[in-house]
């Protein structure tokens, strides 16, 4: 007789994404359900910190219900609860917490808190059989660009993160300010398809020749000061601009930028003496940095594996919750009812 999955209910709400997914041994994902809250914060041009908490409040019951049903299963299947605590939205992450730590107690049931961007790290090694370690971990989103040495899903070791701007958050400024649409990422990237990425020379910010810090408002800056002028007194150029101009300077801030994550990168790999390169989070998607990274792992001496993040992944979502869910549960690493949100982390 087959032995019995660990069954893992996931819960994610961090930040504009009611998630929730039940994952059986950490890899066989039986259910994943997301309530985008994208059209919600579209003219706003960013995640409104008070609308994200009251669409989380509406969804999160009917999307823990549609991932069970899914899941083909009930509370009496499921082992474990995990959910998100940290980092993210403090008003946002409440809610998803307070909904596991209820089900906790009902079900009576392990409750287990899952830092988000660790979890990020699970999607990039769902399915894998045969993980060389260690790893540099490169963690791409809308709050948060880390860098991590990869040993096991449960201790990660960060090694550098955003010291002001991350990646994402310049992508969304960078497309307000060109006037294309929210979220910045997805426009920034079709925008610059047809542009040219040398046409003009934004600065890369490396803090230094050892650091594995990031620093992406200087770019934003330079973009603002391009179309404004230098001194903010300026006719907003945009307007005016052919879309060839737009993809121009998209094409130029979308390179100047990957270029930084690839150089530091390579700084991890080398640190740590990495064999593989493990790559998440929503710019995750982006397929300019997506190719460098494979580029970067096949011309390194000897060759790394690059493991991406499957891009249905690469978004919030309540899969990797429920993945990393699975080896804390194995660990007995358990929280308890007193469990709060934390925005760092």
């Amino acid at each position: 007789m087959q032995a019995k999955s660990v069954n893992i209910l996931g819960i994610e709400t961090s930040c504009d994404e009611t998630a929730a997914a039940v994952v059986g041994d950490g890899k066989i994902i039986k259910s994943s359900v997301i309530a985008s809250q994208a059209k919600l914060h579209e003219k706003y041009g960013g995640v409104v910190p008070e609308i994200a908490s009251r669409a989380h409040v509406e969804k999160i019951y009917p999307v823990i219900s549609e991932a069970i049903q899914q899941a083909n299963t009930s509370e009496d299947d499921i082992d474990a609860i995990a959910v998100a605590n940290q980092p993210g939205l403090t008003v946002a992450l409440v809610i998803g917490v307070t909904a596991a730590k209820t089900l906790a107690f009902m079900w009576s049931k392990p409750l287990i808190a899952i830092n988000h961007l660790h979890a990020h790290l699970q999607s990039a090694v769902l399915g894998e059989k045969d993980l060389q370690l260690p790893a540099a971990a490169l963690i791409v989103s809308g709050g948060h660009t880390s860098l991590y040495d990869y040993r096991s899903p449960l201790e990660p070791e960060l090694l550098g993160s955003t010291i002001d701007d991350a990646a994402g958050e310049a992508f969304d400024k960078v497309a307000n300010i060109l006037r294309l649409s929210y979220p910045g990422g997805p426009s920034i990237e079709k925008a610059a398809e047809k542009g040219d990425p040398k046409a003009i020379q934004f600065p890369r910010s490396m803090l230094g020749p050892d650091s594995l810090d990031f620093s992406f408002s200087g770019i934003k800056t330079a973009v603002l000061y391009y179309c404004r002028g230098q001194d903010m007194k300026g006719q907003d150029k945009v307007g005016s601009m052919s879309e060839q101009e737009i993809a121009d300077i998209a094409a130029s801030f979308q390179t100047a930028v990957v270029d930084v994550l690839i150089k530091k990168t390579e700084r991890a790999v080398e640190r740590i003496g990495a064999k593989t390169v493990l790559f998440g989070g929503g710019v995750a998607a982006n397929n300019e940095l997506r190719s460098r990274l494979q580029t970067m792992c096949e011309t390194a001496v000897p060759p790394k594996k690059l493991l991406v993040a499957p891009k249905r992944y690469c978004t919030d979502n309540a899969v990797m919750v429920a993945s990393l869910g699975y080896y804390k549960y194995k660990a007995k690493l358990f929280a308890d009812l007193s469990l709060e949100p934390k925005a760092t982390g």
